[in-house]
């Protein structure tokens, strides 16, 4: 058996210039940069202007609906950039910082690391090497190392500490959300969960700006739900589109829904709650089950319709 070699491509071998070659295309191609580190962003531009600079590109969180600032570097890390980073970042109020380079210097890594760890849990900071393989002649293969990331362990530690001053219900709720997020995790049918938190509601995505799932977990009135949450700006033309549909949709639910229950309201809502018993032990493990096999159904349905609308 023969053997090919296997070697690297310089990034520059196939992205000529930084912002006429490697941004476009990874503007176009941000789906590979998504598999990479699990999220879902969708851009909104290039190219953007802060003061006398630019940022390279400006995406959306669609799970989270925040701004993220990807920085390129199509060399070895310097602080020039990383200063740029943060700098469109504070600017910009985006909540996510991508710092893409061929090459990291271990101090820029331990920067980063320091960052993650020492800033507010709201605020992510990924840095990302990005490397083309090439077996003899072939096609060059492209790879996404993450070299730096919010380190969870810490932030779930600095979590917990805060959560000790949470009124009862808060501190089941956050509970509640973490054993929802594990379960959902291991289905492994959902790329990006968000960060529990202590609160009523936890969203998952559904791969569009201003339109998401919303779990609930209501303490007062003893019920879980799980809706699409459609933000005022799309309102008017998102909801139409899925009434439209409104068939299709509970087929592959498999049961009614509430469709617009507050029409007063600018945001709208398409819902299916349950009732249980949250001093129920058994009720309460039942309804996590029954939110995880429902948040999937509302995302493979979901999810399919929303990229069918242009807005």
């Amino acid at each position: 058996m023969e053997f090919g070699i296997l070697k690297t491509v310089p990034a520059r071998q196939k992205w000529t210039n930084e912002a006429r070659d490697f941004t476009p295309w990874l503007a176009n191609n941000i789906s590979e940069l998504n598999k990479a580190l699990g999220l879902e962003l969708e851009v909104e531009n290039t190219e953007v202007a802060v003061g006398p600079y630019s940022a390279d590109i400006l995406a959306k969180d669609t799970g989270t609906g925040q701004y993220v600032v990807i920085e390129n570097q199509l060399e070895k890390t310097n602080h020039d950039h990383l200063g740029k980073a943060i700098t469109y970042a504070s600017v910009l109020d985006a909540s996510t910082i991508i710092w893409i380079a061929t090459d990291f210097t271990e101090e820029h890594k331990k920067a980063l690391d320091w960052l993650n760890d020492h800033t507010s849990d709201q605020i992510s900071i990924f840095g990302v090497q990005v490397e083309l393989w090439q077996i003899d002649n072939s096609n060059a293969a492209l790879r996404f190392n993450i070299v730096s990331k919010p380190n969870q362990a810490v932030r779930q530690a600095a979590r917990s500490k805060a959560n000790d001053e949470l009124s009862d219900n808060r501190k089941f709720q956050f509970e509640f959300w973490n054993k929802f997020k594990d379960k959902l995790a291991k289905t492994k049918k959902i790329p990006s969960l968000q960060t529990p938190r202590p609160q009523y509601w936890f969203d998952v995505s559904l791969g569009k700006s201003n339109i998401h799932i919303s779990n609930t977990c209501n303490t007062d009135v003893n019920t879980v739900g799980v809706r699409v949450y459609i933000g005022n700006k799309i309102a008017d033309t998102m909801l139409p589109f899925l009434e439209s549909k409104k068939t299709e949709i509970e087929t592959a639910i498999g049961q009614p829904l509430q469709w617009n229950p507050n029409p007063e309201n600018r945001d709208k809502v398409i819902v299916l709650l349950n009732s249980t018993d949250f001093n129920n032990p058994k009720k309460v493990d039942e309804s996590l089950d029954w939110l995880v096999e429902n948040t999937i159904k509302f995302r493979e349905t979901f999810s399919k319709l929303v990229t069918q609308i242009k807005l």
